[in-house]
């Protein structure tokens, strides 16, 4: 049963937007109580995370579909929809993220760095957003764009200091075993090692992780044996070890042969060429094993090979190695630049930038650009008011100049978006004009019905109020004459 996977491919889809509301506040003696509809809520997103307990890609390889919710629609009363919920997932430190064609997307190093692989679509606003002083009483309101979906391809290189190397049985699991407190399967028979397997290893002051990479043979560059599937594992580390089985009994076998064979695959992979090389000559415990390093080292040395010779059952020149590889470590790690702070880089929108382009295609206008591609995308071509919105957008954008000016004539086919996901539309140069036929645009339609009721309530009570004023003028010239009747009859 397979329990350890260093290569996934996976499908991830963020959620949709929730689409706005068009909606008309409705009450009692307010029959034009304003547009109210609520915006969408925001798809969410899918998330790729370091998490430093999680070692393996197994869990997406059984499951390489992964899907965050859905936004929900806004509704009337001005109640926005809830967000959707994002997906995080937790990968192991040292994943590495690339699109379909190999290009590296992201480099996840550290416990909790992060990666949205799949951005979650934005909301459609509400009329009540939409409102304005031109336009009052929106009757429509702005769909939910659809959330990102993609394909990635995740890769575990480990994030080791020192990668030991060589040939099937050649003692790298032994090693491993007691130069850390790692427990890695050991037997007398080829290909015991079937996953790479970390061990942190401490000598001194410092302390350093240790990889032991499955067995290596001929042709594993091209695919041979287990090398393909774990070279990638030594990529990030500091230096190599060549671990070199001084009692081996296969014929036509040697320590030098068996590292000129290995250092020929690391060559044929590519990458490796500045790591420092040790070489680590191995079971010198077993007859004749001794013999043969003593014959060997003189040749490695020749070569510029710093030589140890070591045993893993009695751990002799276990301490000089582990000593030897803390300081290699310890100077790659200050050679490498410190870290520096998180920046933001500002790149400010070129000064003749106009936000999309025009290409002509065999009497074809292509419109590209992030804001008619998103605007399309929101509209409700169902409703003619949403569409001369959109009309209305795109001309002050300046899409319809810049049609004229690239030679475009009514009727000539224009498209907005990719070929995957586009609108064509037969070219009116009046389109936008055309909005404005729908009368005042951008009011519902449904409240034109209720003004002559409104204004007949209007009428009366204006009537209702003169009325009362010339009752009110009558009563207090009745009483200004009667005063002056009586001041009269006491005159006399």
């Amino acid at each position: 049963m397979t329990t350890f996977v260093d290569r996934v491919e996976l499908h991830v889809a963020a959620g949709n937007g929730g689409h706005g509301c068009a909606s008309v506040h409705r009450e009692k003696f307010k029959p034009l109580g304003g547009p109210d509809g609520g915006n969408g809520g925001d798809g969410g997103s899918v998330v790729l995370t370091v998490d430093a307990q999680v070692t393996t890609l197994l869990e997406y390889h059984h499951s390489p579909k992964r899907k965050a919710t859905n936004g929900k629609p806004g509704a009337g009363g001005n109640r926005t929809g809830a967000l959707g919920q994002d997906l995080v997932l937790f990968v192991p430190d040292g994943t590495v993220v690339l699109d379909r064609e190999g290009n590296v997307l992201a480099d996840l190093v550290g416990h909790g760095t992060s990666f949205v692989a799949a951005q979650g679509g934005r909301g459609g606003l509400g009329n009540a957003a939409l409102s304005s002083a031109r336009r009052k009483a929106p009757g429509f309101a702005l769909l939910g764009e659809p959330g990102d979906a993609r394909d990635i391809v995740m890769e575990l290189k480990s994030v080791a200091d020192v990668a030991l190397v060589g040939y099937p049985s050649a003692g790298k699991s032994s090693l491993i075993s007691v130069l850390s407190a790692a427990k890695p399967k050991i037997a007398d028979y080829p290909f015991t090692t079937l996953i790479p397997n970390l061990g942190v290893v401490t000598a001194g002051d410092t302390v350093y992780t240790i990889a032991d990479v499955p067995g290596l043979i001929p042709g594993a560059s091209q695919g041979r044996g287990l090398g393909l599937e774990f070279l990638r594992h030594v990529e990030r580390c500091s230096v190599l070890v060549h671990v070199l089985d001084c009692a081996t009994l296969e014929p036509g076998r040697d320590p030098l042969t068996d590292l000129e064979t290995i250092e020929a695959e690391l060559s044929e992979y590519g990458g490796l060429d500045d790591r420092p090389r040790l070489v680590a000559l191995n079971k010198i415990d077993v007859p004749d094993g001794q013999d043969i390093a003593d014959l060997t080292r003189a040749s490695l040395e020749e070569r510029g090979y710093r030589v140890f010779e070591v045993s893993a059952a009695s751990r002799k020149g276990l301490r000089e190695l582990n000593f030897a590889l803390a300081q290699i470590v310890g100077e790659a790690r200050a050679a490498k630049p410190l870290e520096e702070s998180t920046r933001i880089v500002l790149r400010p929108t070129a000064v003749d930038d106009e936000g999309f382009t025009i290409i002509e295609e065999d009497g074809v206008f292509r419109i590209r650009g992030v804001k008619p591609e998103r605007w399309v995308r929101q509209t409700d071509f169902s409703n003619d008011e949403a569409v001369g919105y959109l009309a209305d957008r795109l001309a002050r954008l300046g899409v319809e100049d810049k049609l004229w000016k690239v030679g475009a004539h009514e009727g000539d086919t224009v498209v907005i978006g990719s070929d995957e996901n586009s609108v064509v539309f037969d070219w009116e140069p009046t389109m936008a004009a055309g909005a404005e036929m729908l009368g005042r645009r951008g009011e519902d339609h449904r409240m034109e019905t209720q003004r002559p009721a409104v204004d007949r309530r209007r009428e009366k009570q204006k009537g209702r109020d003169a009325a009362e004023a010339e009752y009110l003028a009558f009563e207090a010239l009745s009483s200004g004459r009667q005063a002056s009747i009586e001041g009269d009859d006491e005159d006399s």
